[in-house]
């Protein structure tokens, strides 16, 4: 299997570039332009697998997929103090965790 069929591809219009742009989540510096957005999208899945393939080539890993790693549903969010405090006493008005509060937030619940 070719881990760069996994990847997270993308395609938007750039109106700075006047054409589409594609691009790839686990490989953020390369992207491909052209007129036409299935254009866009063969020509940057084409630079992916040639990238990939080069990499293996000099003995370099590749980057997992994003869709293949493992999440564990925990990460550190830093705040400021005040922005703590707000988030704990509306938590505690609330009745719920400071987690249960974030998290709610984060999934626009």
């Amino acid at each position: 299997m070719n881990v760069a069929e996994h990847y997270t591809y993308r395609v938007r219009w750039s109106t700075e570039d006047g054409e589409y742009v594609g691009t790839v989540a686990e490989l953020p510096s390369l992207s491909w332009l052209a007129a036409d957005r299935h254009e866009a999208f063969d020509g940057i899945q084409r630079l992916v697998a040639e990238t990939v393939e080069e990499m293996a080539a000099n003995g370099e890993e590749p980057p997992a997929a994003l869709a293949d790693r493992t999440y564990s549903g925990k990460f550190v969010v830093r705040v400021p103090p005040e922005v703590h405090r707000e988030l704990a006493l509306e938590a505690a008005e609330q009745g719920v965790s400071l987690n249960r509060l974030a998290s709610s937030r984060l999934v626009g619940a």
